[in-house]
């Protein structure tokens, strides 16, 4: 392992200044509409399930690069393989200046640097890290998560692709579905059955080159027109030893880690991390439609700014616990289950300032572009885990609740 550089932490107002002179120079101030700021990159849309196109992932992956190569692209990162080693305050620092401008979308890159950089750090085996982890972080790969399967969604334990050791290869069979951004992805972080072992002892997990022979990657198509989402096929694809990640049948472990990464990610958002919940932009739309002094408005606008605060604060609690060293827990739960929360209570507050505005396109800045917003929150009670299995952790882990019964199979299968 190379030696550490040794670098000196900068101030964090100097570290702002920097950050803008930089985007000053690479970027255009972002402009905003009837006296309000942009939602959405560069037009009126406000949306959670966007597709990516393989053209925007393209500019996600150039942008990643002018950010990375000026030293703003893994700010929280090791020095020695790209990074500057700097706490997260320092990363959030620059994404909220960077919100200011206009740069292509960061969300084509959201499941490769919110999931398979940080799993594939923790686990990777030094050639795999050597392989894929800056190519990440930079951009020039991109990665995609490959758990879910037709026949095991929240129950992951039940995946059924298949991974057999050949010398010092393994070949994996199988079948994945609802993978977001697969279709222009480089490397999939995979969980594969490698035992008939009991359930949690008879996994492992991989990261796989998407271009090997055997990958097929089909579109899903929404019914917003988009396909963020692609099923994968998987036949007899040839996996180095060297690309597992983990023990072999410790994948359960490696999957539990991706999750809280994802849960994480995702749960960053209610303390404002997306954009969505940066209050002084709501006020102002509010104002611009003439509602801001609605009662019913402003109780609902309350709610949300309450539930913002508070996911604010169970965050920090959540980071200064990990400065301290210890393992994240259920607190990435709670995260997950404040973000949906909060943006239910959005979607609540621009239905109520909307009204029949939502539905109807008038070509008013800020009206029926939350449409499409509106309709995708009940979309996030799934992602990162269902609010179903959140509950449950916070339950177990937390309270100490029993767990539920299993019920009882007959011999013929039913219950």
């Amino acid at each position: 392992m190379p030696e550490k550089p040794q670098q000196q932490t900068p101030d964090l107002e100097q570290f702002r200044a920097e950050a803008k002179a930089f985007l000053d120079r690479a970027a255009r101030p972002r402009r905003g509409h009837g006296g309000g700021e942009a939602w959405g990159e560069g037009d009126d849309r406000v949306s959670l399930f966007r597709g990516a196109t393989v053209e925007e992932a393209d500019e996600a992956r150039d942008w990643r690069r002018t950010v990375f190569d000026a030293g703003f692209g893994w700010i929280t990162g090791p020095v020695e393989l790209g990074g500057r080693g700097l706490p997260g305050r320092y990363e959030r620092a620059y994404l909220q200046l960077e919100r200011d401008y206009e740069t292509p979308s960061r969300s084509p890159l959201g499941v490769s640097l919110g999931m398979v950089g940080p799993t594939l750090a923790q686990f990777g085996s030094p050639e795999a890290i050597e392989r894929w982890l800056q190519a990440i972080y930079r951009g020039d790969s991109v990665g995609c998560q490959l758990f879910s399967e037709p026949g095991a969604g929240s129950d992951l334990a039940a995946v059924s692709s298949r991974a057999t050791r050949r010398g010092d290869d393994w070949v994996i069979s199988g079948q994945k579905v609802w993978t977001s951004g697969a279709h222009f992805s480089d490397v999939g972080l995979l969980l594969a059955r490698t035992s008939p072992s009991p359930r949690h002892k008879n996994l492992t997990a991989f990261v796989i080159d998407m271009r090997a022979h055997g990958v097929d990657v089909r579109p899903l198509r929404q019914m917003t027109g988009g396909a963020d989402f692609n099923e994968v096929f998987l036949n007899d694809v040839i996996v180095p030893d060297a690309y597992r990640l983990g023990d072999i049948d410790g994948g359960w472990k490696v999957a539990v880690a991706t999750l809280l990464h994802e849960r994480g990610a995702i749960g960053g958002a209610a303390g404002g991390g997306s954009g969505l919940f940066r209050m002084e932009r709501l006020v102002a739309m509010l104002r611009q439609l003439g509602r801001a002094d609605d009662p019913e408005v402003r109780q609902a606008y309350a709610r949300l700014h309450a539930g913002v605060v508070a996911a604010k604060q169970m965050r920090a609690r959540a980071e200064a616990a990990a400065k301290a060293g210890k393992a994240p827990g259920a607190e990435m739960s709670l995260s997950k289950l404040a973000l949906t929360q909060n943006l239910a209570a959005l979607a609540h507050l621009v239905s109520v300032a909307l009204g029949p505005k939502l539905l109807t396109d008038t070509g008013e800045w800020g009206t029926f572009a939350w449409s499409e917003f509106v309709l995708g929150v009940p979309g996030f009670r799934l992602g990162g885990g269902t609010d179903e299995i959140q509950r449950n952790i916070i339950a177990e882990r937390v309270l100490g609740l029993p767990k539920e019964p299993m019920v009882a199979q007959s011999p013929n299968g039913n219950g």
